[in-house]
Order: structure tokens, then sequence, then C-alpha cells
């Protein structure tokens, strides 16, 4: 920056750090050579990306689509009718939610990026805490949570997501506690709630997300509702639904949505935005200066595999295989000494979420530990959010052979949870 200007980028920017994932892939490219030579090759359970392969039928359709006359043109930022038309198709299909593809469905390049631009939109940087536009972000999240509102000049509000609260906090007590704080109820500009949750895996009810629609009504807050593991579930009593169902959600809330998690395709970066047509009409206005849209081959060949049989059963094998080694790694633990019930662990995504060993302060020190001792690639909870200080994640999609060889380890180098 010799030759440039100190205060070329702004205070947001300056104050970020390195994405939590990558930092962990650089700590742990830094000591795989030491690794290797004590037969501890890393075995990361750190990022939520499938490793599997994604259904065939996508691959194959995807394959011809590229040939398809006029594919390799700019599409339309809000994305091609034929994709739109099957989101609709799957939303009705999938939760029973009727949308109106033209005006109440947008295409995203994956719901990350959408989630980061909204919140850019909605908000005006401010310097001073108190004049500040509010977030209300839940803690633990998932970590990018923290940096979108932080490069648009906003504040995050605090939502704690405890086992005390069942992972549901009452809103009414959270509105109490920020007012209290000296924070001006009117600057609240959007609540974020992720079911099934990253890094919990914790699920909701109808009635609780009731209370929450029916709390943004009140106090005109935008419910922004990220779904991304929606279609990650073990048990159908405790299916997850789309807030988009709850009555009167429409008023106040957009949902995204990924394909990357359900199909394994997290480098393709394909999702939506769906739910208010105000919120969706305006946000489509700045994605249109923002990119110009997803690669057309991509829409049609998703376009089909979400509208497809061969869709949902690649969901449904893939979630028999989650299930199985979300067992496999509750026996290991318990084995360890973690006390588990797994009646109590929720029967979703692909997390588990655990308290750090006794003798350790915190969790970056545990997971530390374990990434130099074990060569063991897991998450410190603080990572996302305060509320995850003491706990770690861990992320069951490599194979079960290295699930096993994750418990082995552990207990061949001592990590037991009262050590």
């Amino acid at each position: 920056m010799e030759f440039m200007k100190e205060d070329l980028f702004n205070n947001q920017v300056m104050s970020l750090d390195t994405y939590i994932m990558f930092k962990l892939r650089e700590e742990t490219a830094r000591l795989t050579p030491e690794l290797i030579k004590k037969d501890r090759a890393p075995i990361a359970l750190s990022m939520g990306a499938p490793t599997a392969m994604p259904p065939k039928k996508l691959l194959n359709d995807l394959k011809n689509a590229i040939d398809g006359e006029g594919m390799h043109t700019y599409s339309s930022p809000k994305g091609e009718k034929y994709f739109r038309d099957a989101i609709a198709k799957r939303m009705k299909n999938r939760f029973n939610v009727e949308l109106d593809s033209e005006t109440e469905i947008f295409s995203l390049i994956g719901s990350k990026e959408g989630i980061a631009n909204l919140i850019r939109a909605i908000t005006t940087p401010e310097e001073d805490k108190f004049k500040k536009d509010i977030i209300l972000v839940p803690d633990p999240c998932y970590a990018s949570y923290w940096q979108f509102v932080k490069t648009s000049g906003a504040y995050g509000y605090h939502v704690p997501l405890t086992k005390e609260n069942n992972y549901q906090p009452d809103m009414e007590e959270v509105l109490a506690k920020l007012i209290g704080e000296g924070f001006n109820p009117d600057k609240i500009k959007a609540l974020i709630v992720n079911y099934p949750s990253n890094p919990l895996g914790a699920l909701t009810t109808k009635q609780y997300m009731k209370s929450v629609v029916d709390f943004c009504r009140k106090h005109k807050i935008l419910l922004i509702s990220d779904a991304a593991y929606c279609d990650m579930y073990f048990d159908e009593e405790s299916k997850p639904f789309s807030v988009l169902e709850i009555e009167g959600a429409k008023d106040v809330t957009v949902e995204f949505f990924s394909l990357s998690k359900p199909y394994a395709i997290t480098g393709w970066r394909l999702g939506w935005v769906c739910g208010n047509k105000d919120v969706i009409q305006r946000f489509g206005k700045l994605k249109s200066t923002l990119d110009n849209g997803i690669f057309k081959a991509l829409q049609k060949a998703c376009a089909e595999i979400l509208t497809s049989e061969e869709g949902d059963e690649y969901i449904r094998q893939s979630n028999i295989g989650y299930m199985r080694k979300q067992e496999l790694l509750v026996n290991g633990f318990k084995e360890l000494g973690w006390d588990i019930d797994m009646e109590k662990v929720p029967h979703a995504t692909f997390y588990l979420w655990l308290p750090i060993p006794k003798k350790y302060k915190s969790a970056y020190e545990f997971c530390q530990a374990l990434l130099e001792t074990s060569g063991i690639v897991v998450v410190p909870g603080n990572a996302f959010g305060e509320y995850g200080e003491g706990f770690f994640r861990l992320s069951y999609v490599c194979s079960d052979e290295q699930l096993q060889e994750v418990i082995c380890r552990m207990k061949a180098d001592g990590f037991y949870f009262n050590n």
C-alpha cells in the first residue's frame, strides 16, 4: 500500500479478519508436513461442504444443457423463467407455499451473497454505535452473518440461542433488553432466523415461528429466514418447514434457499430468495446493477433436479447417510466421556455441537490442541458468536472410515472429556 492512501478502504472493511474457515485451512496447511510425519494427516471436520458426488441426473443434465442454443449468453439477474418456475413448483410441492415466479422469486449466486447484499441494501452506514441501523442476529450463528452486518456499517445485536431457552429466544425479552441498553428500537431493520441452525443443528416449531412472525409484524421488522439446511433432516416428525407457511409471514418475510447442501454442489453457487414481493422487487433492482445472473446451463440443470424424483431420492439417501454418521460420532464421543442424550441431539444438518473438555480454558485452546496433536480440524464455538465460547462444532461430511479414525485418534491421544 506504499503508493496508496492509508484510508483507501473504509473502516468496516479494515476491521475485517480472514473468514474462520480459511484461517483454519491456512493453519492446517502449515501443520500438515509435521502431522503427516507422525501419522496424523489432517482430517477436516470444519467446513460444511458435502464431499459426495452430486446426483447423476444433475451432472448429465448440465452436460446436455451446455450444448443448448443461447446458453452462453447473458442471463437475467432475476433468473431464467424455467428456473423460477421450477422454484415455485418446488416450494409448492415441498412446503405447500404458493409463490408468483414473476414477482416473489429472485435467483442468487448462492444464498450467502444474497443475504449479504440484502443487509447492505436495507442499512445505512453510521459510525456512532447507538445511531447505527440494527440487525438482530442469532448467537451462535453462521459466522458470516457478523461480517455481513459489519461491512454494511450496521450493528449486529446478539440474540442468544442457548440450551436454557431451547434455542428459541423470546423476542419481546430480547427487545426489552436492547432498549434497556440504550438502543433505539426504531433502528431495528431486520431479524435473522436460521432453522435448522448452523452451527447448532437446532430445529424449531411452527408455534414458535408464529410468535416470531407476529413480533416482526407488530414492530415492522423484516424477517430474514435462512433455510439453507431445510432439506437435511432425519426424522419425518420434525421435518423442517418454510417460514412462509406461517399465516401472515409473507407480509414481513423473505426466505433464502441454497442448492449447495442438498445436492452437494457448493461450488456451483445457486440459490434463491422468495417471499414479500415489495422487498424482492426492490432487492432485484439492486441485484440488476451488481451482476448479470447465473450461467444458464446451471439454471437449466438445477431446474430439472428441483422437481424430479431423482433429486428427492438423492436427498433421502444423503440424509440416511448423515443419520448414520451422526450416530457413529455420537457413540464415539460418548465412549470418550461426553454426556450426550441421542434423543436430544437435533436430527438435522450435518453438524455436531459439543462442549469442550473440562481441562481447557477456551474453545480455541481445545481446537488448536486437537489439530496440533491429532490432526483433527474442528471449529471453536466462539467463531460463531460470543455464546459459542466453551463449545466446538464439527461437520460429519467425510467418510465413515475417517470418522472412525477421528474417534480412534482422540482415544489414543488422550482427548477424553473428563481428562
